[in-house]
């Protein structure tokens, strides 16, 4: 019995203008938990679709249980023994968790039989689930389970995990890890990869450190604190957002009983929300995702249009403004669904930054669109946040999810809203990246901004934000001040316990 079952040997990979991985060599023995850490572009995605099978490897080689492995596509990896849960789901909403199943599997059984497979792994991992259940009906949690059962049924010895938890509330990170530590107790080895370092540390066996496509490092995470395994991957201090202590102004923003349908089948209509922001405070909302954020920001960005009086922004009433016309008065938002909804894939980032620049700007005039303006203003969204990419005429889609993060959340920081909306700022980033975000939003805040920062980060929250509110079944509770409220507390209110009381302010 060899003790390891995968063995990558000087793996490199170049794209025009980068090389993704640079001679990347590392092992995982059975039943190992082993993370995968770097920043954003560090070359962490590159290799996984290696070992996946989604990318060929210009030099080095692979092997799996002493024998070469070099899958051609994801049907050979998972031949071989390795499943993947990705970070976004591949999930069809309108079809029930054993037709979803059934999708991703080589040779699936009848249904039936399935459908008790189903519920056999649920037990036996602890993963509760019902097979006849509707997937748009789930918690984000629930849908993570359904990736995961789906692997588990193909019974890999590799199972790589691409930042699991980043749409978990507390209590489902504690399930998942129960999974997780039982797989690995059964000898499944697990390749993890996220931006959450304390999690790393309470989970992980050993970790290496990836920066530029480069090893850099190896550490054992419960021997390393979460602040040195930072400075190992951005290979420099990591700096603490600060700000200054300032009481805040007038109320700028007013939601009045704001209802409003969802625009997706499956979504949370908003049910009478109530609350004030004021200028220079920072809002956090917390809650497990599919509670209404989206449907949230949509209404305060202008896409979905509500009656008169739920939405007033400096004394006017601005609910039936569309987005253009909000944007001119300041009200400016970023979206969780950076590629497809922040971000047009196919354009490039000169494009992308004209598209919600151009009236703060200056960007046209007279109908006529400046495209140097727009570059220029694009070289300064990615000098001024670190976006790495090799220019403003890149795609969106060429960039790594951290880097597109940086850019979207750049480009509406840098235009000067007098009220900036951002659900999920600190996705996917890594912890050098979201402590400059985090910054970013504290700096406008101590300029006069109004900020609600829409996140399931609740150490994100509790960083940054002066209020906390939760949102739960499309309905949000009172505010509370940040200070003094614990994790355990928050958590608790994100899955609606505790009777949670609607605002009406």
């Amino acid at each position: 019995m060899t003790d390891k079952l995968l063995d990558l040997s000087g793996l490199t990979k170049a794209y025009p203008g980068v090389v993704a991985n640079d001679d990347v060599s590392l092992r995982i023995a059975p039943g190992e938990v082993h993370a995968l850490l770097g920043e954003n572009g560090a070359g962490k995605s590159t290799l996984v679709k290696m070992i996946y099978g989604l990318v060929k490897p210009d030099a080095g080689q692979m092997q799996m249980r002493g024998e070469n492995f070099a899958p051609t596509d994801p049907h050979a990896a998972r031949q071989a023994g390795v499943g993947m849960v990705f970070q976004h789901f591949s999930l069809f909403d309108a079809l029930s968790v054993a037709e979803n199943i059934a999708l991703g599997m080589e040779n699936p059984p009848r249904m039936r039989e399935l459908s008790q497979q189903i519920r056999d792994v649920s037990d036996t991992y602890g993963l509760p689930l019902a097979p006849d259940r509707i997937v748009g009906d789930l918690s984000a949690g629930e849908r993570q389970r359904v990736e995961i059962i789906r692997c588990l049924l193909q019974d890999p010895k590799l199972l790589i995990m691409d930042e699991p938890t980043s749409v978990l509330t507390p209590q489902e990170v504690e399930i998942l890890f129960k999974t997780l530590r039982k797989l690995s107790a059964e000898g499944t080895a697990i390749l993890y990869i996220s931006h959450k370092l304390e999690e790393i540390r309470s989970l992980c066996d050993s970790a290496t450190i990836l920066r530029l496509g480069k090893v850099v490092g190896h550490c054992t995470p419960r021997e390393t604190s979460a602040r040195d395994m930072a400075e190992m991957m951005v290979g420099s201090a990591l700096k603490t957002p600060t700000r200054d202590s300032k009481e805040p102004g007038e109320v700028t923003l007013t939601l009045n009983k704001l209802s409003a349908r969802s625009a997706h089948a499956f979504g949370m209509p908003l049910r009478e929300i109530s609350v004030e922001v004021r200028r220079g405070e920072v809002l956090g909302i917390g809650g497990v995702a599919g509670n209404g954020q989206d449907e949230l920001l949509n209404a305060l960005s202008g896409e979905t249009l509500v009656g008169a009086g739920m939405i007033t922004f400096d004394g006017r009433d601005i609910g039936l403004l569309g987005p253009t016309a909000r944007r001119a008065l300041g009200v400016l938002t970023a979206p969780e669904e950076r590629l497809g909804h922040a971000a047009v894939p196919d354009m490039s980032l000169t494009e992308n930054a004209m598209l919600t620049g151009a009236a703060r700007e200056g960007l046209e005039r007279g109908g006529m669109l400046d495209w140097g303006k727009a570059r220029s203003f694009a070289e300064k969204i990615i000098k001024t946040f670190d976006v790495r990419t090799p220019g403003p005429g890149n795609a969106a889609r060429s960039l790594s999810g951290g880097n597109l993060q940086k850019f979207v959340i750049g480009r509406e920081v840098l235009q000067r809203p007098e009220l900036l909306v951002v659900n999920q700022p600190t996705w996917g980033v890594d912890a050098s990246a979201a402590a400059a975000i985090r910054q970013a939003l504290l700096d406008l805040a101590s300029g006069g901004t109004a900020v609600i920062v829409i996140s399931q980060d609740l150490d994100e929250l509790m960083e940054i934000s002066d209020n906390f509110a939760a949102l739960n079944e499309g309905r949000l509770s009172s505010t509370r001040p940040a200070q003094g409220l614990t994790v355990e507390e928050i958590g608790l209110m994100m899955g609606g316990a505790h009777g949670m009381e609607v605002a009406h302010v």
